[in-house]
């Protein structure tokens, strides 16, 4: 089969897209972005991260393709890994969706705030900032590994919290028991979200490496809880910014397509697994993703 060239698809700039490597035909194309992408949803559904952090290297990477264009496509992925996961997790009681809605306030807020602060700031910092915050989070995380949340602070005053009725039960399919959380902080973990949102006007990425930590390490809520309550708020964030992309010829269908779809896959498989999975078992997947992910941040602020 021959490889593609840049007259077998006018509806691409080529002066602005770099076309995929030459070895690869466009059925090459379709079959491996469809089976990186599901993989990615996998992983998004399970950690909450959207499945953005695995998409956009990947298409920059190893298919060569411009990172705009890759990020329209993470953008349509990350909706669809919402949307897949989401459904099921509200369906199943594990997501929470009062503290959802309560957060979503100070994040959108935030992706306004750093959109503007963008402009002004010397991008390299902001990199190594983000990836020194991630590392923190993956460290703290990884302390709490073998904690089983059945009544996280019990005693601890949260006056919020207790007034928007934010603490909640789900049942938790690994060990077959109904689970009571109480959330606490809600004032601290308002305010995280809002620097969480910061960070993804800031950079262009999904701020579910962020969200997940502040629910579970702040608002100590289960990370069963957190990762299904991130999935459902991460895809509001990406269904605004889909606009601006959308408008600015940024999302391709032929690139966005087997991403959108081998995404919702992986994000419907992921959202049967969780409630199985052990949360030690997710909290160590999701310090070792955040550790990766704070080093390439940081890696990216000093080189560039």
């Amino acid at each position: 089969m021959m490889s593609w060239q840049p007259r077998d698809f006018p509806f691409l700039d080529a002066t602005k897209i770099v076309l995929p490597r030459s070895w690869m035909t466009p059925l090459h194309f379709d079959v491996l972005v469809l089976l990186v992408s599901t993989i990615a949803g996998l992983l998004g559904s399970l950690l909450g991260l959207g499945g953005g952090i695995i998409v956009i290297p990947a298409l920059t990477l190893l298919f060569g393709i411009d990172i705009k264009y890759a990020i329209g496509a993470s953008i349509v992925s990350v909706i669809a890994t919402s949307s897949g996961a989401a459904a099921a997790y509200v369906r199943e009681g594990m997501s929470n969706l009062r503290v959802a809605m309560f957060l979503e306030m100070a994040t959108v807020s935030g992706a306004i705030t750093g959109a503007y602060v963008a402009k002004v700031i010397s991008g390299h910092w902001l990199f190594i900032i983000f990836g020194v915050v991630l590392a923190y989070s993956a460290v703290v995380m990884f302390r709490k590994r073998h904690e089983q949340i059945t009544n996280p602070a019990a005693m601890r005053p949260a006056p919020w919290a207790d007034f928007l009725q934010l603490s909640s039960t789900y049942y938790d399919a690994a060990t077959e028991t109904l689970v009571a959380y109480r959330v606490v902080r809600a004032r601290v973990g308002l305010l995280l979200m809002y620097i969480a949102g910061t960070f993804s006007g800031l950079l262009g990425i999904g701020s579910g490496s962020l969200k997940v930590p502040a629910m579970d390490i702040a608002m100590q809520m289960p990370i069963k809880v957190s990762t299904a309550t991130s999935n459902f708020m991460i895809g509001v964030t990406a269904a605004a910014s889909a606009g601006v992309y959308f408008m600015g010829g940024y999302i391709v269908p032929f690139i966005a397509a087997p991403v959108a779809v081998g995404v919702l896959l992986g994000a419907m498989i992921g959202s049967h697994l969780l409630g199985r999975l052990q949360s030690s078992t997710i909290r160590t997947v999701f310090v070792v993703v955040l550790l990766w992910i704070s080093l390439q941040m940081i890696w990216k602020g000093i080189h560039g």
